[in-house]
Formats: C-alpha cells, sequence, structure tokens
C-alpha cells in the first residue's frame, strides 16, 4: 500500500482509509496552512473564469540583484572604479555591447529585449518586489488587509488552471536559505509575512523544491513516492470499486475528484519527471553548481530551467524559478572579479540554453521569459573590491511572447547611476507580463479581504509600448 500523507486510519480492504482517500488533496499546499486540503483550495476558486490565453511566463529570479555595470550596461569608457575589470564584447545585435563574460548570451541577443532602466524597487533583500512589482510589509507601504498577491496568484486568480490536472501557478524553487528569497518567504529583516497575500491559499503556487526525482518535493512530498503512479492509482481504482459496491461515492464531491485529478494527472507527473526528457538535452542544460553558503542563496541550477519548460510545455500558464546568488558586497571572503568569472559563465550557459531550447520549440512565441533581480549595484566598485545595493537602477531581460526582440529599452548615465531616459518602473514589466497573457491592466481589478477592488498596478503603468506597440 502507498501512503502519501499522515499516519494509517480505519481502512477499506485494500487497506486505505476513506479519510485519508478524502484528504489526499492536501499534498497540494505547501505544510503549515492548518490542514487546508487541495480540495477545499479547489472550492475557493469555483466561479473562476478559465483563461482563453495559450501564452505563458517564466520568471527568473536571481537573488540579491545582478550588477548592471558587469554585464547588461558595462561603462568602458568610465574611471577603472566604475568600470570594473570586464570588457565588453559585440553581440548579434548591431551596436549592442554586454560583458565578455556572457559569450552566449552576446549570440542570443536578437531574440532579447534589454531593459537597462528598470526603476521601482527599495533597497530590500526580497523577492517580493519582483513578484508583486510592490514593496509591503512595513509601515508606509501602504499593504491592503491580507498583503499583496503575487503576479502569478492575480494570474491564478484571473485565468484559473487550465484543463487536465495542471496548476496554473507552480515554483520550482530551487529552496534557498534565506527566507526572504524564497517565492513564499518573510519580508527582509522582518517577521511579519505577507504571502500569499489577499487572494488567499487557493491561489498559492504549487512548490517544487531540490533537483531530479530523488530529491525534488513536490510540498512535503517526495516525487519517489508520487512517482509510483501506477501504486496509487490501483489502490485509487480498488477503493474506487468498493466504494462504489457499497454505494458510497456520494461522499466524494467534486471539489475532491478534481484534487485527486490534479494529483494523479500524468500531465504534471511526466512533466516533473526530468528521466523523461531526452538525455542529449538534459545534458544540453548541464548539471547545477552550489552558491557559497554566506549567500543564502539559490543553487546555480539549470535543471530547474529545464524543469521550468516542462512544465510550461505541460500546460502550467506562470512559473517562477530561482537561478544563483549575486549579493556581491565583497564583505564575504570574495570580491566581485572572483564571483562574477565564477558565476557570470553558468548564468550565460543557463539562460541562452532555455531560450534556444524554448525557440527550437516553437514555444518561444507562446512563452515569456523575464530575467531579474530585486535591485541594481552601485556604480562604484567598494573598499573591498565589490560592489553595493542599488535600487535606483537596474538591468532586466524580457524575450518571447511576441514580443519585439533585439531591442534596448532605456539609457544610464555614463556611471549606470540612473535613467539618462526613459525609466521602466517594475510595475510597467508586470503590466507587460499580464498584457502578454491577455489580461489588460486598465480595466482588470482583484478584490481585497474588505471587499475593495484593486488594479493590477498602480497609477501610469502600463505596457513597455516600445516592446508591444
Amino acid at each position: 500500500m502507498l501512503t502519501i500523507l499522515g499516519r494509517p486510519q480505519r481502512a477499506f480492504c485494500d487497506g486505505v482509509s476513506r479519510r485519508s482517500f478524502l484528504r489526499l488533496g492536501s499534498v497540494g499546499l505547501s505544510g503549515g496552512f492548518g490542514g487546508l486540503t487541495l480540495s477545499r483550495c479547489l472550492e475557493a476558486t469555483a466561479g473562476t473564469a478559465h483563461g482563453t490565453s495559450q501564452n505563458s511566463v517564466i520568471m527568473v529570479y536571481l537573488p540579491g540583484g545582478l550588477t548592471q555595470s558587469d554585464t547588461f550596461d558595462m561603462k568602458p569608457d568610465a574611471p577603472r572604479e566604475v568600470r570594473g575589470s570586464f570588457q565588453p564584447i559585440g553581440t548579434t545585435v548591431p551596436g549592442l555591447s554586454i560583458s565578455e563574460l556572457l559569450p552566449r548570451m552576446a549570440q542570443t541577443m536578437h531574440k532579447v529585449a534589454l531593459l537597462r532602466t528598470v526603476v521601482g524597487f527599495k533597497d530590500r533583500h526580497e523577492s517580493f518586489q519582483c513578484y508583486t512589482g510592490r514593496p509591503g510589509g512595513r509601515p508606509g507601504d501602504g499593504d491592503p488587509q491580507g498583503g499583496w498577491p503575487t503576479f502569478g496568484s492575480v494570474v491564478s486568480k484571473r485565468l484559473g488552471p487550465r484543463t487536465g490536472g495542471i496548476p496554473p501557478y507552480v515554483d520550482v524553487g530551487p529552496p534557498t536559505a534565506k527566507n526572504a528569497y524564497m517565492n513564499r518567504g518573510q519580508h527582509d529583516g522582518i517577521s511579519r509575512s505577507s504571502w500569499p497575500g489577499f487572494l488567499g491559499f487557493a491561489h498559492t503556487p504549487f512548490h517544487l523544491e531540490g533537483q531530479g526525482k530523488g530529491d525534488l518535493v513536490l510540498n512535503g512530498v517526495s516525487l519517489d513516492r508520487m512517482y509510483h503512479r501506477q501504486a496509487l492509482l490501483h489502490s485509487f481504482d480498488r477503493f474506487r470499486r468498493h466504494i462504489d459496491h457499497r454505494g458510497m461515492m456520494d461522499g466524494i464531491d467534486a471539489f475532491q475528484q478534481q484534487a485527486l485529478g490534479i494529483l494523479t494527472s500524468n500531465k504534471l507527473a511526466d512533466a516533473m519527471d526530468l528521466s523523461g526528457e531526452d538525455p542529449r538535452v538534459v545534458r544540453r542544460y548541464g548539471q547545477a553548481k552550489p552558491t557559497r553558503w554566506q549567500y543564502e542563496a539559490a543553487p546555480k541550477s539549470p535543471q530547474h530551467l529545464l524543469l521550468a519548460r516542462r512544465l510550461v510545455e505541460a500546460g502550467v500558464r506562470i512559473v517562477t524559478v530561482a537561478f544563483g546568488a549575486w549579493d556581491w558586497h565583497g564583505d564575504r571572503g570574495e570580491t566581485l572579479e572572483r564571483m562574477a568569472r565564477e558565476d557570470l559563465p553558468d548564468l550565460d550557459h543557463g539562460l541562452s540554453t532555455l531560450i534556444e531550447d524554448l525557440d527550437q520549440r516553437g514555444m518561444l512565441d507562446h512563452t515569456t521569459v523575464v530575467v531579474w533581480g530585486e535591485m541594481g549595484r552601485t556604480p562604484r566598485v567598494n573598499d573591498k573590491g565589490g560592489r553595493d545595493h542599488w535600487p535606483a537602477v537596474s538591468s532586466a531581460l524580457l524575450m518571447g511572447g511576441g514580443l519585439k526582440q533585439g531591442v534596448v529599452v532605456g539609457a544610464t548615465d555614463r556611471h549606470a547611476a540612473k535613467p539618462k531616459d526613459r525609466p521602466v518602473h517594475v510595475q510597467d514589466v508586470l503590466s507587460t507580463l499580464y498584457h502578454n497573457l491577455g489580461i489588460d491592466v486598465n480595466t482588470a481589478t482583484v478584490t481585497d479581504l474588505s471587499g475593495r477592488p484593486h488594479y493590477l498596478v498602480d497609477g501610469d503603468a502600463a505596457p513597455i509600448q516600445e516592446l508591444v506597440g
């Protein structure tokens, strides 16, 4: 008998208790929610309109904030303490140069929109800023009751899941030591958490953690256990035959059946099983590499990028994934120069492989990929050989989803310290993602716990016209 969660209860003839069977949906959410089951979450989403858009989004979060001056916004004519140690190289976009440590991305930039003037971040190490487009958790932030929902939660609410037992919103991890870097973590330096926001548990993501079948975890349940699908389904079949015989099927309502559909979805399980991928593709992505423990961030795992592609291919609307550690102050025994030479080639490999893979599969047209961190880094290298926090401006990458490619939006001043023209607010970026999913930020709203409707973005935020126009 396969036991998914909990201790054995009074069993039917096949050893599966009715109570345990009806609560199998609880693995659809991470622990700590007081026994909230997936079936209850599905009930909470009843009546949500299912979107017709076939587009999806992969958000690659770079914990700590990538240095713009050493990657995508180099200033070779600036003083050495500003320009750093690396040289720019040409790309497939005429007139565009990026770091010599990103040679594969240099050959891919014609498929990328480069944003050099992203503004609107606070000096806080929080994934929350990228996932919601807003600060939160502190006096003056103006949080609504329950807190702001993430971008993926809003999409889950507005569009709902696609058919076939596929959840709309999945976070593939990998796990980080710093809570504020996690998709569902705490605010930086504050015990208070705003996750999952006022939209509630029904719209939290499915969380996958680890790497590969052996240690990948779905909300506390090992995939090695989940992958005994045949044994599980055999138990379900025996259970169903038993309760059919006793006339008890009325005890399993539609939401519980839907929960079982998600848990036993071949599409979802197959997407999470990297052993089903072409071995040549797996080798092309390469294996994960650790980041230094003192940065409390994510490993550099191209396998998680591959998993993100597979989940989108299976029908997930929003996939979030963390990659690497980029808080390069130079105060943890490593200089920026050493960290850059160690980590940027892995980012170069992972991102370029993902873009090429999506493109070769014909998925790039309906998959938007955004790559960013929660701030930029100081223009001037500090006395420890690193760069400190710099929320005034940062760079981000957008690609796919029908957006214009090979485009550079915005320019910074001669030190990459602030926008010289065309600042792009973080909410403009999210507006562009909503636009690509068929959601109109001018009209769409979500309702908070007090019944007050909120637009998805604030003020004048709008899709980036240089890319969608």
